[in-house]
């Protein structure tokens, strides 16, 4: 018997997360979307903004309906083919609820930095106090609108918070222009407590440029 939701987190894939996206995003940039479903966003960007998109797509079916919406896709692996896209092809790298079901992370983030110099990305935090709660009532992994999956067949890899995000981004010497914490379906500007109060995390993130220079 598939595992019931014993409570419901708004979910950050939803249009609150396009808007956010979307007023980020100048008019007439390059953007490419990694894992980036059937389309829904990108056509956003392509029909509001007159942006030149590209998605990246594993799943087959969304990958076909992409195509079915006039989107330019690739049907690819984002942990091996990447190294086809050339530096700097793009302003603007999306990757929305797709870190965490990668193997790894780290690469595929420096992957993005290569081929865009910004990038949006949105994660979900598993420190948000819901989550906390619940592993202390029940001692099981959560199922939520955020981790809708039981542990045994869940397609995500890895289970982080904001704080880690953070620091990877730091590792990797990567800049984040702006944070967004997730709360209640709402992307706030600030938040006292975000690390606990957040579903997930909207980052801008850049290359500093200075450390890329300095390291040659």
């Amino acid at each position: 018997m598939a595992a019931s939701r014993r409570y419901a987190m708004p979910d950050p894939a939803d249009a609150i997360v396009d808007e956010v996206i979307l007023r980020e995003i100048p008019r007439g940039s390059r953007v490419i979307d990694l894992g980036c479903g059937n389309g829904r966003l990108l056509t956003k960007l392509r029909d509001n903004l007159d942006c030149s998109v590209l998605g990246v797509e594993l799943d087959y079916q969304n990958f076909t309906t992409g195509l079915a919406r006039g989107l330019p896709m690739l049907n690819v692996d984002l942990d091996e083919n990447l190294g086809d896209v050339p530096d700097d092809s793009f302003e603007w790298a999306i990757l929305s609820e797709t870190l965490q079901e990668v193997r790894h992370p780290n690469k595929l983030l420096t992957e993005m930095m290569r081929i865009a110099r910004r990038a949006i990305i949105v994660v979900p935090n598993f420190a948000n106090w819901k989550i906390r709660l619940e592993i202390l009532k029940s001692g099981r992994t959560p199922v939520t609108n955020e981790f809708p999956y039981a542990w045994y067949n869940t397609p995500n890899l890895h289970f982080m918070s904001l704080y880690d995000f953070r620091d990877l981004v730091d590792e990797l010497g990567l800049h984040i222009l702006k944070e967004m914490p997730i709360i209640g379906g709402h992307a706030v500007e600030r938040a006292w407590l975000a690390n606990i109060r957040a579903e997930s995390g909207f980052f801008v993130v850049e290359r500093n440029e200075k450390s890329a220079t300095d390291a040659k």
